[in-house]
């Protein structure tokens, strides 16, 4: 009996660093492809249509979303409002082209850190239109997050190398007013998708499909107004490598998110979070090492706090499991049954 208790234990932890695994090594290459697109000419020419990328993101999503929908049994028909996903993609759509953007005037591990910096935000909006309350705790980690991000951005470089000009400057606030407009955008999209699974008990795959299929379409709309379709199009036409990296990077995109939501189903938000910390120190690290970027001591040292802070978070999230005085919701799985939709709007 207890031979077979130490093997379940083994399998469950084999599984569930195979789950993180997936997740790090997905977004690693969804991160280094990035950087790359938006960063690096394709024989001397550099793609400009960030628009193209949100939509070869959401066409490979909307197929996993229907796919996994059909494999669960969920129903994948439209239960809400169609105009309501139009206001969720729309956001949705911005926000991603404001994160692509973004890179072609500040490097990728401000892009990362940029989104550690929403934390406080985020807390913000959730005490404004949830209710929520924090600890000192909360507040603490959240303040070192932010002082440690506002350190690494003064205290050295930060511009992109392909930059629209020479002035680094001039690179560095356009590239962070679009983190800005991206973490404003992006902490509006994910209550509008909770209210989607409050009020219309969609399931999550059938949000997924939705959300993907519609914000598909409004990114070829973008296009289309900003005449831009055809020009992206020709531009893969030219540069075959660039439709290479595209698919490559929707590909990874969808690779981790079957990895996220079979992390979370089986082993719930706070292994999740840590597997994303790490992931964003790994992601951020392999950027330096593949492209050069340069560091000043000041800057390693906030990264330092930045990522202190963030692991001492997931270490005390992960310490509480085995405390009964932790809630219930705080300790098991968020997706225990696809169909269940008081754990599917959790993972909105």
């Amino acid at each position: 009996m207890a031979q077979e208790a130490s093997q379940d234990r083994m399998n469950v932890a084999a599984k569930c660093v195979i789950y993180a695994g997936g997740i790090i090594g997905a977004l690693w290459v969804y991160g280094l492809l990035q950087e790359k697109i938006m960063q690096h000419p394709y024989d001397g020419v550099t793609f400009k249509e960030s628009e193209f990328l949100v939509f070869c993101n959401r066409f490979f999503g909307l197929w996993f979303g229907l796919g996994m929908a059909l494999l669960y049994k969920e129903d994948w028909t439209l239960k809400a409002p169609l105009w309501k996903y139009v206001v969720v993609s729309i956001s949705n759509v911005l926000a991603t082209t404001c994160q692509y953007e973004a890179l072609k005037y500040v490097s990728f591990p401000v892009q990362m850190l940029g989104k550690s910096f929403k934390m406080m935000p985020v807390m913000l909006w959730g005490i404004a239109i949830g209710g929520k309350r924090y600890g000192m705790k909360e507040w603490l980690i959240a303040l070192f997050v932010t002082m440690g991000v506002t350190m690494f951005l003064l205290t050295g470089p930060i511009a992109s190398p392909s930059g629209e000009s020479t002035d680094t400057t001039h690179n560095s606030m356009k590239g962070l007013l679009l983190l800005v407009l991206f973490l404003a955008l992006d902490g509006i999209t994910s209550p509008m998708q909770q209210l989607l699974f409050e009020r219309y008990r969609t399931s999550k795959y059938n949000q997924i499909f939705w959300v993907n299929l519609v914000s598909a379409c409004v990114s070829v709309g973008m296009m289309t107004c900003r005449g831009s379709l055809f020009s992206a199009f020709a531009f893969c036409g030219e540069h075959p490598e660039l439709l290479a990296n595209a698919l490559e990077l929707s590909a990874a995109q969808v690779t981790s998110q079957f990895f996220i939501y079979s992390q979370v189903k089986e082993f719930g938000a706070v292994v999740f979070a840590a597997t994303m910390n790490v992931r964003q120190l790994f992601s951020i690290m392999t950027s330096y090492i593949t492209y050069h970027h340069s560091i000043t001591a000041l800057q390693v040292l906030s990264l330092c706090l930045v990522f202190g802070a963030l692991f001492y978070k997931s270490f005390s999230g992960l310490m509480a499991v085995g405390d009964p005085t932790v809630t219930k919701s705080e300790k098991t799985p968020l997706m225990k049954d696809a169909k269940d939709p008081k754990d599917e709007k959790n993972m909105a």
